[in-house]
């Protein structure tokens, strides 16, 4: 599978017996339906060992919009975390995934109390 975002190469890390899809060029994250939410239950490491991509990479790449789903090639959506509005992730309108750039997977797990003041991207 090609990272939707950049094209580049995906690779697969473990986590607690979760498979992650993660870009070797850009750090981006695909998440099957119902992995993210595990990884969100069990916390502890996950980010540090999943989510290694550059911070400042997912955020130009969170500025792409015209993306595709990498397993129907439908339009990805734009949502935003139910908890932390500030995270803008992509998921595939037909629930095949979702797709988090680098440094979201441990913004989203790390919730801090400054978290409820920061703004929608």
């Amino acid at each position: 599978m090609d990272c939707p975002k950049c094209s580049g190469e995906m690779e697969l890390v473990y986590y607690s017996r979760i498979e992650v899809d993660r870009c070797k060029d850009c750090g981006g994250l695909w998440f099957q339906p119902e992995e993210l939410r595990r990884l969100r239950d069990d916390v502890w490491m996950a980010d540090y060992v999943i989510d290694t991509g550059d911070k400042s990479v997912g955020k130009k790449a969170n500025a792409i919009k015209d993306y595709h789903c990498p397993i129907c090639g439908d339009s990805m959506l734009h949502e935003n975390d139910k908890h932390q509005k500030h995270i803008t992730y992509e998921s595939c309108p037909n629930g095949h995934g979702t797709y988090l750039d680098s440094g979201e997977l441990t913004d989203l797990v790390k919730k801090t109390f400054w978290d409820k003041f920061k703004r929608q991207r």
